[in-house]
């Protein structure tokens, strides 16, 4: 698919990245948090999954009810990839906390 292609359809979704400084970012439209560690945190959006890189990230913020996540350290990398049809995770953070 290219960037064309890309541009052209209409998902309806509203998602909003705001990156302060490369040192605190707030997501939108999360729906899992997938993994993390003080390098890399995994967060499954509506639009894809969401790769955030750096140097001792931590989740600020978690927010079920508004879909929102805030992600604060050294960040140098942000990666989106298309959410993969046959998910073999185990299951995300929000998933373990609401069992």
């Amino acid at each position: 698919m290219t960037i064309d292609e890309r541009k052209t359809i209409s998902t309806g979704v509203v998602q909003n990245l705001i990156l302060e400084n490369r040192g605190k970012l707030s997501i939108s439209g999360v729906l899992d948090v997938l993994s993390f560690d003080d390098q890399v945190v995994i967060v499954e959006t509506e639009l894809g999954l969401l790769t955030v890189k750096g140097e001792n990230i931590r989740i600020n913020k978690l927010s079920i009810d508004t879909s929102e996540v805030i992600i604060e350290g050294d960040i140098s990398n942000l990666a989106y990839s298309e959410k993969s049809g046959d998910k073999t995770s185990k299951g995300g953070l929000m998933s373990k906390i609401f069992k």
